[in-house]
């Protein structure tokens, strides 16, 4: 045998497994209360094929989502890492008070600011780990534009509606053993106090305000959704970005990883054996 099948465990099955199917999803990025954009997704990526070694530990990061403001600049969330793999952490929604933020570059880019100014052009994305923010505007209503998500950018805001830009779609993986949604956008802000107008989130991204009564949501934890942007910091939350998450599998023949940290939840279902991490920690073959 060759020394990666060699090991054998008691039940007769080859200890460790010559490559494993990885999702990597980093945090979303933080959203705005002051006439903000939505946050942009965290950063996602996947494949089958990714070779593994008996005896060595493979690092497992999640990322965080990144912090929301009131009065500055929110944080682009935090990269996830399983082994060479990285997603980046999703891009920080633009603001307009109190003083002119500009949407930043992530995962996938923040949505730009309800303003006349450069702020709300959206940011870009990076590669193939997500797409580019909507933009806001200040034309006649103000309205920001959706954070990107995976699988496509954020919608801009429109004026002729007053409607929030939608967040932009994310990534739909089965590899945890039932369908789940990652990596969308945050929803920006309008000016109305009304809720069909406000910029809905997509998968795990949070949804915009409306005015001064509707506030924005935060990602949704281990999706790397990003935060939704709010209109005014009138008793509101900052809207934060959603944490990230590393899952991995492999085909059930094979047994058992020797250790792991991080206290993944581990499941053998579908033929597989399944190991998510929603905090940091390693694994061992």
């Amino acid at each position: 045998m060759s020394p990666i099948l060699g090991i054998v465990a008691s039940t007769g099955r080859a200890r460790t497994p010559p490559t494993v199917e990885y999702l990597v999803v980093a945090g979303g990025g933080g959203g705005a209360t002051e006439k903000g954009g939505g946050a942009g997704g965290g950063g996602a990526k996947t494949a089958v094929g990714f070779a593994v070694t008996a005896g060595a530990s493979i690092t497992v990061t999640v990322g965080g989502g990144g912090a929301g403001s009131k009065t500055g600049q929110p944080a682009n969330g935090s990269n996830s890492v399983f082994s060479s793999i990285t997603s980046t952490g999703g891009g920080a929604a633009g603001c307009e008070n109190p003083t002119a933020r500009n949407p930043t570059t992530g995962g996938s880019g923040g949505g730009g600011a309800s303003s006349t100014g450069s702020n709300k052009t959206g940011a870009a994305g990076t590669g193939t780990e997500g797409k580019a923010g909507g933009n806001g505007s200040g034309a006649s209503r103000y309205v920001g534009g959706g954070g990107g998500g995976y699988g496509s950018v954020g919608a801009n805001g429109d004026t002729s509606s007053g409607k929030g830009g939608n967040g932009g779609s994310g990534i739909t993986s089965s590899i945890s053993g039932a369908s789940v949604s990652y990596a969308g956008g945050g929803g920006g802000s309008c000016e109305q106090n009304d809720g069909s107008l406000i910029g809905i989130g997509q998968a795990g991204g949070g949804n915009g305000g409306g005015s001064y009564q509707i506030d924005a949501t935060s990602g949704t934890a281990n999706t790397g959704g990003g935060g939704g942007g709010g209109y005014s910091d009138d008793g509101a939350s900052a809207p934060n970005g959603g944490s990230g998450i590393v899952i991995i599998r492999y085909a059930d023949t094979y047994a058992l990883a020797t250790s792991t940290t991080g206290s993944p939840t581990i499941t053998t279902t579908g033929g597989y054996r399944i190991y998510k991490w929603t905090g940091s920690g390693s694994v061992i073959f």
